[in-house]
């Protein structure tokens, strides 16, 4: 994974990134439960915008794709506040190749960090 970190401690951050791809590809509820805020959006790829309920919802549900993995993680950090921008890359259920982009914004709540907000695009 090549990655560009801007600020001191992005480490903890690249962490939850690379937990954040992990979760999505084993449909681990529980871990987004744990680091999303209670405000949480994501904007799906068809352009839907969707709550942390209906997101954790559409985790729940089995994962069709397969090797999910992550590229160019690209992390900023703006004192409380860290924006990841990467590529993913995956096979669909038929087997071709697919690739993404997403951006998930963090903020540092009570001493830890919570993503607050996701856009995930697919190719």
């Amino acid at each position: 994974m090549q990655e560009a970190e801007t600020n001191a401690g992005a480490g903890e951050l690249r962490d939850l990134n690379e937990n954040y791809i992990r979760s999505v590809a084993e449909a681990d509820v529980g871990w987004f439960d744990r680091n999303l805020s209670d405000d949480f959006l994501n904007t799906n790829p068809d352009g839907g915008l969707v709550d942390r309920r209906g997101f954790l919802a559409q985790i729940a549900k089995p994962v069709t794709i397969s090797g999910l993995k992550c590229e160019d993680v690209r992390i900023r950090t703006f004192g409380d506040t860290a924006i990841i921008h990467a590529r993913t890359v995956y096979r669909k259920p038929d087997g071709q190749r697919g690739a993404g982009r997403y951006t998930d914004i963090w903020n540092r709540q009570d001493g830890r960090w919570l993503c607050v907000a996701a856009h995930v695009t697919r190719g």
